[in-house]
């Protein structure tokens, strides 16, 4: 499946990393619009509201391709706010709390945003 979003978090060159320890996993956190958030619903996958937005987190454990708009691989981190299409596929069997699982298979950033955390330390 194929879903478009916004980056809200993004753990795609090194492994996710939660209480201190690292989950093995590469993760892709996604903002999305309501349309795109009933598409995941329809098909038994759990989205949450943040701040009145739909998120849904996409994880691998394997490297996952990054690209440009261009089908160039993409260098760096991915900042927060870019605009991304991400191939996912879906679990097998869905979990009582969390739904279908979201397994990230490759991601297109179509718009990159300004990765504020560089800006600020770089002022």
């Amino acid at each position: 499946m194929i879903t478009e979003g916004t980056v809200a978090f993004a753990s795609l060159k090194d492994h996710d990393v939660y209480q201190g320890k690292s989950t093995g996993k590469y993760t892709l956190t996604l903002t999305m619009s309501d349309s795109e958030a009933q598409k995941l619903e329809k098909e038994g996958v759990k989205v949450k509201s943040y701040e009145g937005n739909a998120q849904r987190k996409f994880s691998s454990q394997y490297d996952v391709p990054v690209v440009d708009a261009d089908d160039l691989p993409f260098t760096g981190n991915v900042p927060r706010g870019s605009k991304v299409r991400v191939l996912w596929a879906q679990g097998k069997a869905p979990h009582p709390v969390h739904g279908v699982s979201t397994y990230l298979s490759r991601v297109r950033v179509l718009e990159v945003a300004e990765d504020t955390r560089q800006a600020e330390e770089g002022f």
